[in-house]
């Protein structure tokens, strides 16, 4: 009879949206009784959570556990999201929108933009926003989800979310202890690691309680009181690539209409979001703290409001990187714990999915093969890392040179892989996603384009449609789509229908 060498209890330290999506997933897809899980934190420590953006593939994440979606906004005092709007990032004066869902269409096997780009050397093409839905919608602060359409654009709608993250960790939190996830309230004060393995024996509570499990998932945070504490692992810092350290965060009265975007806005030396909900918008500045002081950072926040503000600011420090282990022995980390980069592409829930996805793909037993944890390893730090490439694209290619923090970072050398990219591009504009890249063509596209890269000369496979055809089927796509988003109802009507949050 062969030992059952499978994990018997499971032991997640730390909730917000990290912790409470660790146990939400776990108890879904394990079920009842594979394993206990336990779930300790306390309730004097806070999370950093000042409302959240997402991405689309948040959709996949709630489908995955079943949650109903009107609830899901409802409950979360959440809004839609098709993207982000930049403002001053390319040049002072500029904006720029980096949509969900892909430009035009795919015409005879060619990208899309290699059409528009054609076009736009001989100085007819509109703003590439014209053959997005998503952009065009935005500009009318209109949504609405995907119908049956034929061919239209309104077939196949991409789109994510804004949403209170407090109240989204409450929400989860009530869907894993229905599941049967044990909340344990208390403040850790030690961990004891097994002297013989290594890993992780059990972790002691301030009251004097005691926590023992054969997997631990880190989602203490900042902290990192597992896998950086305990386990040891340093962190790999990107600050030289990424300078900003800090962000200032406060609330503020929302607007009768609700932008169905998540703006950000470039400033001296960093940047401010706007995430719009229903009942108030967030706010934040993120900046280098080299460049500018905590006092002027506020000042500045507070100053470019859309209201009235609704607390102090929050700071919050942090470093831009990642832990050198993801999991190492019995600990996974995860969220802020396992690293963490600043939300201007909205993707620190992705990763917290992510792992979460990677983790029950290669699920361990108590043996905790070395194979699996190197493997889970090696691609986690490769999906920081091309997500890490495209922020820095943002900073990077940039007209700007009005500051010492827009100079650093349009002069600063930066990774051999994103360099590659950016000089593809400038000779044909054309955009690659590698492998299981996060970000696909379409990003990197609007992002490049949107940074004002110049192009040397469009793809000349797109010369083989001839220019009458081309000009044509632009027309014909640009009228499709702005057809289809004036047929699409107000942002802040669509919500009050299917969706609006209790008073």
């Amino acid at each position: 009879m062969t030992d059952d060498r499978r994990i018997r209890s499971i032991a997640i330290v730390g909730g917000g949206s990290a912790g409470w999506m660790a146990a939400a997933t776990l108890a879904r897809l394990l079920g009842p009784g594979y394993a206990t899980i336990t779930l300790v934190e306390s309730e004097e420590i806070g999370t950093v959570g000042v409302g959240e953006a997402t991405i689309p593939q948040m959709r996949t994440f709630n489908r995955m556990l079943g949650i109903d979606e009107d609830e899901f906004v409802r409950e979360t005092k959440g809004s839609f999201k098709l993207g982000i709007q930049f403002v001053d990032w390319g040049r002072l004066g500029h904006t720029y929108f980096h949509p969900f869902g892909g430009y035009g269409v795919d015409m005879a096997g060619v990208s899309f933009h290699a059409y528009f780009l054609r076009l736009r050397a001989l100085g007819e093409a509109p703003s590439i926003d014209a053959y997005s839905l998503q952009a065009m919608a935005s500009r009318g602060d209109r949504f609405m989800r995907s119908i049956d359409a034929g061919n239209s654009p309104l077939s196949d709608i991409a789109y994510a979310y804004h949403f209170d993250a407090g109240l989204y960790a409450r929400y989860l939190r009530r869907y894993a202890e229905a599941r049967g996830v044990v909340r344990r309230e208390g403040r850790i004060v030690s961990v004891e690691r097994d002297g013989e393995s290594g890993n992780v024996a059990g972790v002691t509570l301030a009251e004097g309680g005691r926590v023992e499990a054969d997997l631990f998932v880190d989602c203490s945070g900042f902290r990192a009181l597992l896998i950086g504490e305990a386990m040891g692992n340093d962190f790999v810092d990107w600050g030289h690539w990424l300078p900003c350290d800090r962000a200032v965060a406060v609330p503020c009265a929302g607007r009768a209409e609700m932008t169905p975007y998540t703006r950000s806005t470039a400033r001296t030396a960093g940047w401010q979001w706007r995430i719009p909900l229903q009942h108030r918008t967030g706010n934040g500045h993120v900046y280098a703290s080299a460049y500018l002081s905590d006092d002027e950072a506020a000042a500045t926040l507070l100053a470019n409001l859309d209201g009235d503000a609704l607390a102090d600011p929050r700071l919050i420090r942090f470093r831009t990187g990642h832990r050198a282990k993801f999991w190492d022995g019995n600990v996974v980390a995860l969220g802020l714990a396992a690293g963490f980069m600043e939300p201007l592409e909205s993707t620190s829930l992705w990763l917290v999915q992510s792992g979460l996805a990677r983790l029950l793909a290669m699920f361990p037993d108590r043996d905790f093969d070395a194979a699996t944890t190197a493997r889970y390893n090696r691609i986690l730090t490769t999906e920081f890392e091309e997500i890490r490439d495209f922020l820095i694209l943002h900073y990077h290619a940039t007209q700007r040179r009005d500051t010492p923090f827009w100079r650093y970072c349009a002069d600063m050398a930066v990774p051999d892989r994103l360099a590659e990219k950016m000089r593809v591009y400038a000779a044909h504009g054309r955009v690659f996603r590698e492998n299981e890249e996060l970000f696909n063509d379409t990003s990197w596209f609007a992002v490049m384009h949107g940074q004002l890269l110049p192009v040397k000369a469009h793809d000349p496979v797109a010369d083989a449609m001839d220019l009458a055809t081309t000009r044509a089927r632009l027309a014909e796509i640009a009228r499709a789509v702005a057809n289809s988003a004036d047929y699409m109802p107000g942002h802040r009507a669509f919500v009050n229908e299917h969706c609006r949050a209790a008073s």
